[in-house]
């Protein structure tokens, strides 16, 4: 029976020492120490030996029960040690290697644009107005010297809300609501920053919406030439210094007499290239002197104030300013078009 016992010890010994994991070590405890186990069943046979011999065989049993035991609790906690190991090592930073960079949003295109354009009007004195996109007929036409059966209303393109709201189509609104703001008092000197909307069909160079930025002075003795200056400056400090400007003669309801705007081609300077087709211009906005009959509308003196306006497209200028070929690529938020700007910081 001894022997027996022994045998069975080092068989259960055995099996521990080549058990892998802890289900094989587990299969091992039910083998031999399980209610059906081997050293279970030996244990039971002890009734069958001599009664002198019981003490000395229990005793002997319980000592190897005690020792697979703790072996068998040892073996568990050796794997367990063996596995995290190895899982640290899997899991290891190599400290060596460079670390990854944390991604960061930066301005977009327009918006550091629409930015520079306000920081120039901004030291030169103007004031930055804000209006509703949603905005009433007589801001948005009537108060611009455009009534209701005017043609001129039909070159808007306009999203009708109903009969009195729509969605601007220009931020000249803005000018209109300053210029009742003023109430007549001088001088008037503000831009008009916002998103416009136009039923566009989108494509390169057109969008259903897009962002306009409306200038306006109002005071003493205001002329072309005060217009030119403005805009001339505008040019040289968001194109070089080298850039001219030109008037050519243009119709819009609420300035008289209207023009058109054209800067020096930036990339050829003005000899003509692709960009400029040809000419060495390139148009850049509309304006002219406040018509007198939008003047009056407001509450001032025509007599004897005088103003002028503008109008630029803010996508027009970051085009030109960064060789954008598209004007829907500033609104399909690709992070390859919006990463390229971080040269420009």
């Amino acid at each position: 029976m001894r022997d027996k016992l022994e045998k069975l010890r080092e068989a259960a010994l055995g099996e521990l020492n080549g058990a892998a994991s802890a289900e094989e070590v587990q299969a091992v405890r039910t083998r031999y120490l399980g209610r059906k186990g081997l050293l279970t069943e030996v244990l039971r046979n002890l009734k069958d030996v001599p009664l002198e011999e019981r003490p000395l065989l229990g005793g002997v049993s319980n000592t190897i029960k005690e020792e697979l035991s703790e072996r068998i609790g040892s073996r568990l906690l050796d794997i367990e040690q063996s596995a995290r190991e190895k899982a640290l090592i899997g899991e290891r930073v190599d400290v060596t290697l460079p670390g990854r960079g944390i991604p960061y949003g930066r301005l977009h295109p327009l918006t550091r644009t629409l930015d520079e354009i306000c920081s120039i009007f901004l030291s030169l004195g103007f004031d930055i107005a804000e209006g509703p996109d949603v905005e009433t007929d007589y801001y948005n036409f009537e108060a611009l010297n455009m009534p209701k059966d005017h043609p001129a209303r039909d070159m808007q393109d306009t999203f009708y809300i109903n009969t009195e709201w729509l969605l601007r189509t220009h931020t000249t609104a803005i000018q209109t609501r300053m210029l009742e703001d003023y109430a007549g008092a001088t001088p008037v000197k503000v831009i008009c920053p916002g998103k416009v909307y136009r039923k566009d069909d989108d494509d390169a160079t057109h969008s259903h919406q897009f962002t306009q930025m409306e200038g306006l002075v109002v005071g003493y003795n205001i002329s072309m030439a005060d217009l030119k200056g403005t805009l001339e400056g505008l040019a040289k400090a968001m194109f070089g210094e080298s850039r001219v400007i030109r008037f050519r003669p243009s119709y819009f309801q609420f300035t008289e007499p209207s023009v058109e705007v054209d800067v020096s081609c930036h990339i050829c300077n003005g000899k003509g290239c692709s960009t400029c087709k040809g000419t060495g211009w390139i148009e850049i906005l509309g304006a002219g002197m406040v018509h007198p009959n939008v003047l009056t509308m407001a509450g001032f003196d025509a007599e004897k104030v005088s103003g002028f306006a503008f109008g630029l497209g803010v996508e027009r200028v970051a085009m030109l300013k960064y060789g954008i070929d598209d004007i829907r690529h500033f609104y399909t938020n690709d992070l390859r078009f919006l990463s390229a700007f971080k040269r420009f910081e």
